[in-house]
């Protein structure tokens, strides 16, 4: 991931006090980098320490769905601090943390009525990934652990999150992983096998089916757990062909396995529905969430599991032996409710809906540089993949995505007003998730800013 690598002079004490005690995250360190300092956000923008603005599109990091600033939710932290501003939800309650998990599970589909609260995604897909194994231990099949998922996924850092991200240059530096991870192909259709390339359809039965064949070679006794992003994330957006979800439920179904749907990033309107498995017709057994949740006021992250799966611990007895000092954090959860009040009042999915077409048709008017190969995504949540041949589709190499994306294409957009991702964990991409607040002002501006640094990206290859 690249969105943080700019190298400018230090010109702030911020700047200087970031480069002696700063550790980034997933950052460069060194040789000059100074990472941009952020002050504020308003809306669909933010500042930096020198009063420059950008359009936020990446909303944060997939986060920011009802914009920056608003401030009933800094109230509602304030409020809910003056009245408990801790208690831990181990074998204790509190009220906010009581009604934001009867209002998840009212937005969830089928039986997933269960709200395990954590302070982030990586944290709900451990958990998980733990509820399976221990589910099936309790229900007989106690050789169930084992879990699929897809090539270039990312699914989180934690020590078993990372096993199932499908990234191994994320892995590489943390072997031995907790084991278990295996991978299926991604739903990549701008990139399908010759034989799939103009049936999206059949593209999606191979790429289901290749999940299958995977839990049959694993051997179906052993594997607990298929984890799918419905958009998936790495590698630039990739959406479910039709009929691929569908598919993907009766494998599950048919080797007694769990698909676990990793909303991380696409649940809470990013794709235009609470829950993005309800864009693409799925009920999962469980749904992992975050990010979006408190539009990043305050830290949470949600596990929902199906009713059947919580009951083997409804026996007065049986524990789940997993928890977080900070899930569920009364704070977080008074946030949280009160950014669900916005989507309400404001009909925040709706309008991602009503206006997705248009964000679509904006960014695909791209396509006329040689330099775009591909534009991809669903709602809010796009990416676009940059070739070197459009013919082709030949991709860079690792030396020239680094001069591209690093050398050039970052701090050129960032330059030109423009927070968003230019990211390798694939072939080379462009992604961007404006808050949920945007409308074609925000587009065509995205727009704009896109079509002049990538017309100039193609002019230097």
């Amino acid at each position: 991931m690249t969105q943080s690598y700019i190298t400018e002079p230090v010109t702030t004490e911020l700047g200087a006090k970031a480069n002696r005690h700063l550790w980034g995250h997933f950052a460069r360190h060194g040789e000059g980098i100074t990472p941009p300092i952020i002050t504020r956000g308003e809306g669909v923008r933010i500042w930096d320490d020198k009063g420059r603005s950008y359009i936020d599109g990446l909303s944060g990091l997939f986060v920011v769905q009802v914009g920056h600033g608003r401030r009933e939710l800094a109230e509602a932290a304030a409020k809910q601090a003056e009245t408990l501003s801790f208690f831990p939800l181990w074998s204790y309650a509190t009220p906010p943390a009581i009604e934001l998990a009867e209002r998840i599970a009212n937005y969830a589909p089928g039986d997933l009525n269960r709200v395990f609260f954590t302070t982030g995604g990586g944290e709900a897909v451990e958990s998980a990934w733990k509820l399976a194994k221990q589910y099936f231990k309790l229900t007989g099949k106690p050789g169930k652990h084992k879990v699929v998922s897809r090539a270039i996924a990312y699914h989180g850092t934690p020590q078993g999150a990372l096993a199932i991200t499908g990234i191994p240059a994320f892995k590489a530096p943390f072997e031995p992983l907790t084991p278990g991870g295996f991978r299926a192909p991604n739903t990549n259709f701008y990139r399908a096998p010759e034989l799939y390339a103009h049936d999206a359809k059949a593209f999606g039965q191979y790429c289901a089916d290749r999940i299958a064949e995977a839990i049959e070679f694993e051997g179906p006794d052993t594997v607990a757990a298929v984890f799918l992003e419905p958009v998936q994330n790495a590698g630039g957006c990739f959406p479910p062909p039709p009929g691929y979800f569908e598919r993907v439920r009766e494998i599950c179904d048919e080797y007694d396995v769990l698909l676990v749907s990793d909303e991380v990033i696409c649940a809470y309107g990013r794709i235009g529905s609470m829950f993005a498995c309800d864009d693409f017709g799925y009920v999962p057994d469980i749904i992992t969430s975050a990010k979006g949740l408190t539009s990043g006021y305050s830290p949470l992250g949600a596990m929902i599991a199906s009713d059947r799966l919580f009951e083997p611990f409804n026996d007065g007895k049986t524990t789940f032996g997993h928890g977080y000092t900070f899930g569920g954090h009364p704070v977080s959860a008074a946030v949280a409710l009160a950014n669900l009040d916005i989507f309400e009042r404001e009909g925040l999915n709706d309008h991602v809906k009503e206006n997705a077409p248009a964000f679509r048709a904006t960014l695909e008017k791209l396509y006329d540089l040689p330099i775009v190969g591909d534009v991809r995504g669903e709602g809010f949540f796009y990416g676009i993949e940059l070739v070197k041949d459009k013919a082709t589709k030949e991709t860079f190499d690792d030396d020239e995505s680094e001069r591209l994306l690093r050398g050039f294409l970052t701090p050129a957009l960032w330059e030109a007003g423009l927070y968003c991702r230019a990211d390798d964990r694939g072939d080379p991409v462009v992604q961007l998730a404006p808050p949920l607040v945007s409308g074609q002002a925000e587009f065509d501006a995205i727009y704009e800013i896109l079509h002049g640094v990538l017309s100039e990206a193609g002019r230097r290859l």
